[in-house]
């Protein structure tokens, strides 16, 4: 960021009034020059007037020295040329104060007041010394010249320095102005960075969290039957083979189709070699110190294909049911109303909520009778996974782990298609599932 404004004059801060130290210098310097001027011609001042020259002099250099306040009260300096008009003295005091005059921040009437005092008193003073030097003889003009002399000097006085600080002082303005714009648009863009960042902060933060739910959802529910079957396996394994090979079989398919998703998701992720892949490559070959937005891309487009080639759809609902009875749950599956076709993201949130809900089952009420509904509605479309206490004499406890996301993805995933979910206890000792989704999702 580049120093601009506020910072930059308080680098350079002057004494005094002065905003830098050459200014002061100047200042002081011009005072010098004006003050030696005005004590020059205090001596021809105490010549026409009689008063001893000392006084003359000092008179002149005060009135001179008077310029280094130029900055600080221009019109306090403007008065005392004018007052000093008729001594004939102060020309570079007249011509330095009308310039800081005009370049001040003054209002334009007054520079324009003290601009035409300054302007008519130098004429009134040059046309009465020009027709004195006239009849003393020390000038030789003609009577008509008189005029012209006394309004060309006056002109040239006081006009160039009103116009060159009038200039001067628009251009300051106008540099001040662009400065403070300049301060304004780098707190503009400092903010819009720190906003950037949250911005891309919470969009990491979603990332993980979408990872997590998609990786969740895909392998939670065939691990736990797989470690279902494979407790049943271990119970039946000597008094019944044949139904041990039958669970060991339904092991290595769910094992086979559980790593299969994975790969899928994990192949995406990685490579992202078309689609939104492709575009994540190019982005990360571009700037390297961008990983975790590599992933957001990536897992965007993990999702994107769950949903539109090998997503789920609410068709493979008696399949998912038929994994959960061969595991030995209870499950009654009940459809009402006419099943129709709904947009990809509703269907696969209605199986993955309906999944969840069977895993929940697994881990918590083995051996509990379920009931899976399913109702098709004209704008919505309704699921409800109800199952009945646990009996006291069931199966084996699995020790399937639970890390507490399979509710919060649910209702995530619900709630982001602006559906209602549901879930609790029930009356009699089990646990309920409810989700509600619009089909215009």
């Amino acid at each position: 960021m580049t120093t601009t404004g506020e910072s930059h004059r308080a680098a350079d801060t002057g004494p005094w009034w002065w905003e830098r130290w050459r200014s002061a210098v100047l200042d002081v310097g011009l005072a010098l020059a004006s003050a030696a001027e005005c004590g020059a011609e205090g001596i021809t001042f105490s010549g026409d007037t009689g008063i001893p020259a000392a006084v003359g002099v000092g008179f002149g250099a005060v009135a001179g020295s008077a310029l280094v306040l130029r900055r600080r009260w221009p019109i306090a300096v403007v008065l005392v040329s004018i007052a000093i008009t008729p001594a004939q003295m102060g020309i570079l005091l007249t011509i330095v104060g009308l310039y800081s005059l005009a370049a001040s921040e003054l209002p334009r009437r007054i520079i324009g007041s003290l601009a035409g005092m300054s302007l008519l008193g130098t004429l009134i003073v040059t046309l009465v010394r020009t027709r004195q030097d006239m009849a003393s003889g020390e000038l030789a003009f003609a009577e008509g010249f008189i005029p012209f002399i006394a309004i060309t000097t006056s002109i040239g006085v006081t006009a160039p320095p009103i116009l060159l600080g009038l200039y001067v002082g628009a251009r300051r303005r106008l540099m001040e102005s662009l400065r403070e714009r300049a301060d304004s648009l780098e707190r503009e863009l400092q903010l819009l960075a720190e906003r950037a960042e949250e911005r891309a902060e919470w969009a990491r933060n979603e990332e993980r969290t979408r990872i997590a739910r998609e990786m969740h959802d895909v392998v939670a529910h065939r691990v736990s039957l797989m470690v279902v079957h494979a407790a049943a396996l271990q119970a039946v394994a000597r008094k019944d083979p044949e139904k041990a090979v039958k669970n060991a079989a339904l092991v290595g398919d769910m094992g086979r189709q559980a790593l299969t998703e994975l790969r899928e998701m994990l192949g995406v992720l990685r490579t992202g070699e078309s689609g939104a892949g492709s575009g994540v490559q190019q982005r990360v070959s571009a700037s390297e110190a961008v990983p975790l937005a590599a992933v957001g891309f990536a897992a965007a487009a993990a999702a994107s294909r769950a949903v539109d080639e090998d997503g789920p759809c609410l068709a493979e609902l008696d399949e998912l049911v038929g994994q959960s009875r061969a595991a030995g749950m209870a499950v009654d599956l009940s459809v009402e109303g006419d099943a129709r076709a709904y947009a990809a993201e509703v269907e696969q949130t209605a199986y993955r909520v309906v999944q969840e809900a069977l895993t929940n089952v697994h881990k918590h009420a083995a051996g509990a009778k379920t009931y899976v509904r399913l109702a098709h509605r004209g704008a919505e479309i309704a699921m409800q996974v109800e199952n009945e206490p646990p009996p006291e004499a069931g199966p084996a406890d699995a020790r399937l782990p639970s890390g507490g996301n399979g509710l919060v993805g649910m209702k995530e995933r619900v709630t982001a298609l602006g559906g209602v979910f549901v879930s609790g206890p029930t009356d009699a000792g089990g646990f309920r599932v409810s989700a509600v989704l619009p089909t215009s999702a």
